[in-house]
């Protein structure tokens, strides 16, 4: 283009002198003199054959060709902006990130990944709350959650990040008192800490020769959080059936010893990301989940 100015700038010059109403306004925003700018404006009236200010010694005004350009350097603009913000934002993800994880989960094994995410991405403000209450992503209360187990149908994307399974534990102190059980059946003697899940009693499954069944159990305590009830059992108070990653590090240290193996009915929980997808998903939350795919094991 003449004068070595290119189209996107004749538009934003264009914009300016009708925001601002007059060239030498918008010459001082843009840096240019007042001429700089008429003259911009002259070439553009040239370059399409059509008058699109009307001058006076005391205002412009937008003539109907005008009134349609204006519109559509602005829509061009605003594209404009919104891909460049794309691809900055694909080589260097920022903003703000809102994360929801359950209590235990989140503080034992998500929360200590977050010192590397920041190193990796110093331009992401991690906003984490951990909460068991499921929070609703789709009317961005949070940009990702995750979540346990099945999921309920919705429009919303969901990606693997792992799967654990469910462990009965107790402490050698315990077990030194009490005793080892060697059947689930054994458990009917023993002092079983359970999750607080509204159900009728508490019920652990077993599999034995291939056939799946239940027990009933009870116990002194019960809990709404897997990391609670291995404390409680590494105290010493009574057996429990928890999640795997809420006691592998009482399990690794000998502070708890895991049970009933052989009858353990393989149950395995998986772990997802759950985000609104599409076209436009935020390079921050794609980046977060990638890094939890790769690091959550």
């Amino acid at each position: 283009m003449d004068d070595g100015m290119d189209r996107a700038r004749a538009l934003e010059v264009f914009a300016a002198v009708v925001d601002l109403g007059s060239f030498s306004a918008a010459g001082r925003v843009l840096g240019l003199t007042p001429s700089a700018v008429s003259r911009q404006v002259d070439r553009i009236e040239a370059r399409l054959g059509v008058r699109l200010l009307l001058r006076s010694t005391r205002a412009l005004a937008l003539t109907s060709e005008g009134s349609a350009y204006l519109l559509a350097a602005r829509r061009i603009l605003a594209d404009l902006n919104d891909s460049e913000q794309q691809i900055a934002d694909q080589g260097a993800p920022r903003g703000r990130l809102r994360v929801s994880a359950a209590l235990a989960h989140g503080r034992l094994c998500v929360v200590p990944l977050l010192g590397e995410f920041a190193r990796r991405f110093p331009h992401i403000l991690v906003d984490i709350a951990l909460t068991d209450a499921l929070v609703d992503v789709a009317a961005g209360q949070a940009d990702v959650a995750i979540r346990f187990g099945p999921l309920p149908d919705s429009g919303l994307t969901a990606r693997k990040l792992g799967e654990t399974r469910r462990v009965i534990v107790a402490s050698p102190d315990y077990l030194a008192r009490v005793g080892i059980p060697r059947e689930p059946e054994d458990l009917l003697d023993h002092n079983c800490l359970s999750f607080n899940f509204q159900r009728v009693e508490p019920v652990w499954p077993f599999r034995r020769g291939g056939r799946d069944f239940t027990l009933s159990v009870k116990g002194t305590i019960e809990a709404n959080n897997g990391e609670t009830l291995g404390q409680l059992a590494e105290q010493g108070v009574g057996v429990t059936r928890v999640g795997c990653f809420s006691v592998a590090a009482q399990i690794a240290s000998g502070d708890l010893v895991p049970l009933l193996e052989d009858f353990n009915p393989g149950d395995v929980e998986q772990i997802h990301a759950v985000f609104v997808g599409g076209a436009n998903v935020p390079a921050r939350v794609r980046v977060f989940i990638d890094f939890l795919a790769e690091n959550l094991r």
